[in-house]
């Protein structure tokens, strides 16, 4: 019989090796569930009880369910899951995303269908939110909401945990638990080329030798956590090893390092990219900020060792800056100095502020209402706009056809929303699909 603890009840159901003991762990924030490439590791159910905003339930991992086979234990798997779908509040139906639409997958949606019970289709292993686009096909499975997440990275957790726990009742706010929520940290990654003073910055912010620090290029290698309170707002800070271009890469060591660094971007929510001011803004600098921009983490430009050129020119090299750069114009630009301590302070304000960009969630109502004002190319028409998503702010536009738009007319949305809704330092994805879809 299924143990409750008189909370409401979230079942991850999906075919084996989709990700279902990874999701559940990512979750729970602790490895209860097995996890490995061999499918149908998971048998039996498992219980969990997680929290997300104050608001308690529970979380049930089931095994690798296949409907029609026959076998002794994917039946015996399938009566398991029977067992605690009865009960279940919402259901998250796991799929593989980087896998076709199986016939095992369809006969789950027909399953879960005749269930009448809220269903979330939840597309697995999408890590990068250009491979977002992917997912618009799971639709066809019958069911209206559709999220994509990385069990593995951890990515869209948090916003899959917004829609599931939606309509379960929060529990009263204790004192350690309003802290928490609020006391949650910024991770910040300090990325760059090496030799441009990333370690010499974390010292700067940290206030002691927290990193080695050497002429020499390449010092780092290991990533380096250090956690900050500034103005009541913590701050997990990682200097990464300096990232070189593939064909300057060599040592087994530094190539490890170079994927650990694109790693600990991914996880971050805040990139801080370093530049040298004495070499000014070259092509290295811009492919680094390209990588924090593919993974849609929030952006602040910083120019160290400005203390070394004449300050007259700062408005000369910004202008430089935003003509090596056209596709990161959203990230403010900090002239600093961290081998003096200058400009730390307008720093941390930038990056509090690309936090709060990061993180914003308009209205349907407001975007609608924002969408009236905007004049497009004749032949295309938005008839509905929402936002499914934060980190990075996401948009998807309902038009008159799933065509995507024209780079201009994107690029002219992307802006005005920008300028309306105050989205500085964080790119923005929008996505575009038929409103007959």
């Amino acid at each position: 019989m299924l143990q409750t603890t008189g909370h409401p009840t979230v079942v991850i159901v999906g075919r084996p090796n989709v990700g279902k003991s990874t999701l559940f762990n990512a979750i729970l924030g602790q490895r209860k569930s097995i996890t490995g490439d061999e499918p149908g590791i998971t048998r039996d159910r498992i219980v969990g009880v997680a929290q997300h905003r104050r608001r308690r339930f529970t979380l049930i991992d089931t095994g690798g369910i296949i409907p029609d086979d026959a076998d002794l234990i994917p039946s015996q798997i399938l009566k398991q899951a029977r067992v605690a779908l009865e009960d279940a509040a919402q259901i998250i139906f796991l799929i593989d995303g980087r896998t076709e639409i199986t016939a095992a997958d369809r006969d789950l949606a027909r399953m879960l269908r005749r269930l009448g019970k809220p269903v979330v289709v939840v597309v697995n292993k999408i890590d990068s939110p250009k491979n977002e686009l992917l997912i618009s096909e799971f639709y066809s499975l019958g069911f209206d909401r559709v999220m994509a997440v990385s069990a593995e990275h951890k990515l869209g957790i948090h916003e899959l945990l917004d829609e599931v726990t939606g309509g379960f009742t929060a529990a009263e706010p204790q004192p350690e638990a309003e802290a928490e929520e609020k006391a949650r940290p910024i991770r910040v990654a300090i990325i760059g080329r090496p030799n441009v003073g990333k370690s010499t910055l974390l010292n700067a912010m940290v206030g002691e030798e927290r990193a080695i620090v050497s002429p020499i290029a390449g010092t780092t290698r290991d990533s380096v956590d250090e956690s900050l309170t500034v103005d009541g707002r913590e701050y997990v800070f990682v200097d990464t090893a300096g990232i070189r271009r593939k064909g300057k890469t060599r040592l087994m060591a530094e190539k490890l390092s170079v994927v650990m660094a694109r790693r600990h971007i991914r996880m971050a929510h805040v990139a801080l990219l370093v530049l040298d001011a004495t070499e000014g803004p070259v092509g290295s600098d811009a492919t680094i900020g390209g990588y924090a921009h593919e993974e849609g983490r929030a952006l602040v430009i910083c120019v160290n060792k400005w203390d070394l050129l004449d300050d007259r020119k700062r408005k000369e090299y910004e202008e430089a800056i935003r003509d090596q750069f056209k596709f990161l114009d959203y990230a403010p630009i900090v002239f600093l100095s961290a081998q003096e301590k200058r400009g730390l302070k307008a720093l941390f304000r930038h990056i509090a502020k690309c936090w709060e960009s990061f993180n914003r969630r308009v209205t349907t109502g407001e975007l609608n209402r924002f969408v009236e004002q905007l004049k497009l190319e004749r032949d295309r028409r938005i008839f509905f706009i929402t936002q499914p998503s934060i980190r990075p702010p996401t948009f998807v536009l309902f038009m008159d056809r799933a065509e995507p738009l024209h780079f201009s007319t994107e690029r002219q949305i992307m802006n005005r929303l920008r300028k309306h809704f105050g989205f500085d330092g964080t790119p923005l994805v929008i996505k575009v699909k038929s409103r007959r879809g």
